[in-house]
């Protein structure tokens, strides 16, 4: 009897709750993960060195997962954003307010996928999984149904359908993804979730928009929140 084959995801990795429970998603079914991890000059790169500590807690589990970091942070500075520019305020406050829109990088699910397609088709991945959940359609354009559908499209047509682009968490809320990364096992206690650049190793700020989103959504779920935060 011959072994089925295991197919191979493509999962863009950036340490928070989102991308962490999706490559969660993708092993529970059985598949294996590359896990790909951009650097595209964002100041929070403390996300950067909790994917490496994700990476690790799967392979000790034995798990099938293999890690990728590719740097283009020299975009950085070409891509206008609180989230890029360190004369830019990272806004404080709840995440659905307007002043979140300072955290927009413009066009970057595009080009993260752009890549991550790229490197699927290379290695004969058939699928690239990105973290987008309901929560983000608010405040980011790249983050919405009808450009998942777009990018799929595109990637379906330039690599003559090769590779598809998978949103297992595109409708689901922050509170659901913790309910699902709690069912699935996920290392919650080492995501990353801050757009402030930590002043103590592995405190969050606990004010700005993604730390108030990621303290809800724990208490919403009746989840204790593992995170520890400066305030």
């Amino acid at each position: 009897m011959t072994t089925p084959e295991i197919k191979t995801t493509v999962v863009l990795a950036s340490g928070g709750l989102d991308s962490t429970v999706a490559i969660a998603m993708e092993l529970y079914q059985q598949r294996s993960v590359a896990a790909l991890t951009i650097n595209y000059g964002q100041r929070h790169t403390a996300e950067l060195l909790a994917v490496q500590s994700i990476i690790d807690y799967y392979q000790r589990d034995g798990q099938p997962i293999t890690h990728t970091v590719i740097d283009v942070s020299n975009l950085g500075p070409l891509l206008k954003s609180a989230l890029t520019d360190p004369s830019k305020a990272i806004p404080e406050g709840h995440y659905a307010e307007p002043s979140m829109a300072a955290t927009i990088v413009p066009n970057r699910n595009m080009i993260l996928l752009a890549i991550a397609s790229g490197y699927a088709a290379s290695i004969g991945s058939d699928r690239v999984t990105i973290g987008c959940h309901g929560g983000d359609h608010y405040i980011y354009p790249d983050c919405r149904e009808g450009f998942i559908e777009a990018a799929d499209l595109c990637v379906d047509r330039a690599t003559e359908g090769q590779v598809a682009i998978h949103a297992p968490l595109l409708s689901d809320t922050k509170t659901a993804v913790v309910r699902t990364g709690v069912r699935l096992g996920v290392p919650l206690h080492l995501t990353w979730s801050c757009y402030q650049t930590p002043t103590v190793r592995w405190r969050h700020c606990g004010v700005c928009g993604t730390c108030n989103e990621r303290k809800e959504a724990f208490k919403l779920a009746g989840v204790p929140d593992p995170t520890t935060y400066m305030e």
